[in-house]
């Protein structure tokens, strides 16, 4: 009985690790879900002109802000759970 117990927390604690890491390199919603190509578009450009490509470009400099944002919160909060470990 003891062994059925520790295997169910043993893969209950496994599955909430990976779930963990599913969720970590999803898209930040600071720049939105929305597609470029249509976002781009219905600003009236159109596609191959050279503000279609700077709107394009533009979109993915955000994204990747968004992300380093975000990456950079996320150690900022382990650092500081490190060095407080009295405080929630």
């Amino acid at each position: 009985m003891l062994v059925i117990v520790a295997r169910f927390l043993a893969i209950a604690l496994l599955a909430f690790a990976l779930s963990a890491c599913s969720a970590r390199y999803q898209t930040p919603v600071a720049v939105g879900g929305d597609d470029d190509d249509a976002v781009c578009q219905s600003r009236g450009y159109a596609q191959g002109s050279p503000e279609y490509v700077a709107c394009r470009k533009d979109r993915d400099v955000q994204r990747n802000a968004a992300t380093a944002r975000a990456d950079r919160r996320q150690r900022d909060l382990g650092e500081y759970m490190l060095n407080h470990p009295d405080r929630p």
